[in-house]
């Protein structure tokens, strides 16, 4: 198992922007202040470790009965930060076993999506639903795995891709925001992805040069950071958890938008626009949350894990099996991979020794 980001206890309930968290929560010193410090060189200071654990409790798209409201009504809200304290509670007095990480804080956006105005993610396009495939879900999927191009990326220790790297999962959620003249740069916990972003103006690169995670450009507006990125490839996706899910087309353009709210969180605004995939494009809003001592721990994985090489083995045998049965007269059809693949270390068949 991998280090995790390992928050700093923080007793804090925050909302969705700086202005209401002021106005719901008056004890939280700094809430809604316009955030002023500066690098030595004179951008706004984004930089430190930040998580997104504390949207884990914000669904990705908003529930059909809550219309198009982007917070919680009071009532609501209870029920979520009831939800929370309890999950925070259990994981902190968990023994052993996996431990997932829950944040400190509380939200009331009624979904990440936050365009259109419904909360929800928009349909696909007759293309994208076209490219549909068992890879797309990786070894969360059924199979069957022929080579490792069946499997996704992230499966493969690769990338989540951007948007995959920034949405919360059950752990993993640590990002560090690091600034240089010219320059700031982002690095990923999970799969321990870096972004060097050029922020002194200069252009994208050549069409013709294609990259997982693209090519990006930043520039400031006031106190915000805004990122474009074009350049993708087609081989990673946005809608799932990890990067997994549909995958979008090489047209997709992502525009980021950083702002700090206060010392402890940072506004992360992103919208998709990939005209090959989906209808129309979408906005999602995180805040992402830090602490005093929050870091953002080493991420060991690589390609060269037994994941890959136990589930490829594992359906040759089962490819073996399939014959033998069918010699013995017995006809059947493939068994199902049950739910997601362990990567844990397993002998090799006699044969492949």
């Amino acid at each position: 198992m991998p280090n995790r980001w390992t928050p700093a206890v923080v007793v804090l309930v925050v909302v969705g922007t700086g202005a209401l968290l002021a106005q719901s929560h008056p004890e939280v010193a700094d809430a809604g202040k316009a955030w002023t410090q500066k690098t030595p060189w004179g951008d706004p200071d984004l930089s430190g470790a930040w998580t997104s654990d504390d949207m884990r409790g914000v669904p990705r798209e908003r529930p059909a009965e809550q219309g198009t409201r982007r917070y919680l009504t009071d009532e609501e809200f209870a029920t979520r930060r009831a939800a929370d304290d309890q999950g925070r509670s259990r994981e902190a007095n968990r023994s052993g076993g996996f431990r997932n990480d829950t944040g400190t804080r509380t939200f009331r956006q009624t979904s990440l999506v936050i365009d259109p105005p419904d909360g929800r993610i928009p349909a696909f396009t007759p293309y994208a639903e076209g490219r549909r495939a068992s890879r797309d879900r990786g070894s969360f999927g059924e199979g069957p795995f022929e080579r490792t191009e069946d499997f996704t990326l992230y499966d493969r220790c690769i990338t989540r891709g951007v948007v995959g790297s920034i949405l919360p999962v059950v752990y993993g959620n640590g990002n560090r925001i690091s600034q240089s003249a010219g320059y700031v740069t982002i690095t990923y916990e999970m799969i321990h992805d870096t972004r060097v972003i050029p922020v002194d103006g200069r252009p994208h690169l050549s069409p013709k040069i294609r990259q997982y995670l693209g090519d990006a450009r930043g520039h400031f507006e006031g106190s915000t950071l805004v990122v474009e990125t074009t350049n993708f490839t087609d081989q990673t996706s946005i809608g799932g958890g990890n990067g997994n899910g549909p995958r979008h087309s090489d047209a997709l353009k992502l525009t980021e938008r950083f702002t700090r709210i206060d010392a402890q969180t940072l506004e992360y605004i992103v919208t998709v626009d990939d005209p090959k995939t989906y209808v129309q494009p979408f906005t999602m809003l995180l805040d992402l949350t830090t602490g005093r001592e929050n870091t953002v721990l080493s991420y060991e994985c690589h390609e060269g894990n037994y994941m890959l090489r136990n589930t490829l083995s594992g359906e040759r045998a089962e490819d073996r099996a399939i014959e033998g049965d069918r010699k013995n007269g017995i006809v059947r059809t493939r068994r199902p991979v049950q739910g997601n693949i362990n990567a844990l270390p397993a002998a090799a068949p006699a044969e492949e020794r």
